[in-house]
């Protein structure tokens, strides 16, 4: 489901996108803004990011095979990585470089108002955009907050739209201010100003963008409460005499692995052994739908001497 929602929220981005950087092209060229400028080379770097979250969504969805024997659903998270990298690279440092430059250099404007025009019309496709990745996000966040849903989405594609839709908001609203100082002072300087406001916007954007995709190319668990759910039932199995341990890693967005140590009672037979692990994992599947690879293996408890655990992963602190 989040998958779907994502993909809206990124095609409606990228027409957004696609529209609002032809028409900032022309208003720099006719106008000679720097923000302008980089306003224009945000855009496309945001519609080139677009394709890429789509390019990473269909990778995903390749079957697995002998060499990735666990699928390619982590491809969303390699390109949500280098939407990342190019935010950073091609929208932030760029925009940079031309503040510097204009600082060093400036230049009056020319055609004033059509640079003024098109942000304005770029504000309104922006908000509209962004209207469309909140109400999709909406659907699958449930109770989070904003920053928690962020930082917690196991899929990349929303987290991303809006982080790079409220960052063009607010890059728009910097360029229109800083062209609307430079029209009402005849200073240029506020362009140049503006245009670095820009770069740092975006710097700062990427730099979130790359830390949350770092967390989930390492490999994320289970969230407390699914994490809460699998042991509960785990040791909720008349079956099962204890669980020795468990832990959880998602392998793609919508795909989490469970491998559980569990113990039964000496002289279990094998039949009971497997009718019960059969019966943990229909049940795994019905609580915690996207936990679709499931391993659990069977053992004797054996008392040992107490230990600190190393994970919160750990149910109890003993086992083979």
């Amino acid at each position: 489901m989040s998958a779907s929602h994502g993909t809206k929220a990124v095609v409606a981005a990228f027409f957004a996108n696609t529209g609002i950087a032809v028409t900032k092209f022309v208003a720099w060229f006719f106008s000679g803004s720097a923000s302008m400028l980089a306003e224009a080379i945000h855009s496309v770097a945001d519609a080139g990011n677009q394709l890429l979250l789509l390019l990473g969504g269909r990778l995903a969805k390749r079957n697995a095979d002998r060499e990735h024997p666990f699928g390619y659903g982590r491809e969303r998270y390699v390109w949500a990585f280098v939407v990342a990298l190019v935010l950073f690279s091609v929208g932030g440092l760029f925009s940079i470089s031309e503040g510097i430059s204009k600082i060093q250099d400036p230049h009056e404007l020319t055609m004033w108002w059509l640079p003024l025009l098109v942000l304005a019309i770029a504000i309104g496709l922006e908000t509209l955009s962004f209207r469309t990745a909140i109400k999709e996000a909406n659907q699958v966040r449930g109770k989070a907050g904003w920053w928690e849903f962020i930082r917690k989405a196991k899929s990349p594609e929303l987290p991303v739209i809006l982080l790079e839709d409220l960052a063009a908001l607010v890059g728009l609203v910097f360029a229109f201010a800083a062209v609307g100082l430079t029209v009402l002072t005849d200073n240029p300087l506020f362009d140049a100003i503006g245009t670095l406001a820009i770069g740092a916007l975006l710097i700062a954007v990427a730099a979130i963008l790359a830390v949350e995709m770092k967390s989930l190319l390492i490999g994320e668990g289970a969230t407390k409460e699914d994490h809460a759910k699998i042991a509960r039932v785990l040791n909720g199995n008349p079956g099962v005499e204890s669980v020795i341990h468990m832990k959880t890693l998602y392998l793609g967005p919508e795909e989490l692995m469970v491998a559980a140590k569990i113990a039964f009672p000496p002289q279990t037979d094998i039949e009971h052994i497997a009718t019960t692990i059969d019966d943990l994992e229909k049940t795994l599947r019905a609580e915690v739908p996207h936990a679709r690879v499931i391993y659990i293996e069977p053992d004797l408890y054996i008392e040992q001497p107490e230990i600190a655990p190393s994970t919160d992963h750990i149910v109890i602190q003993s086992g083979n």
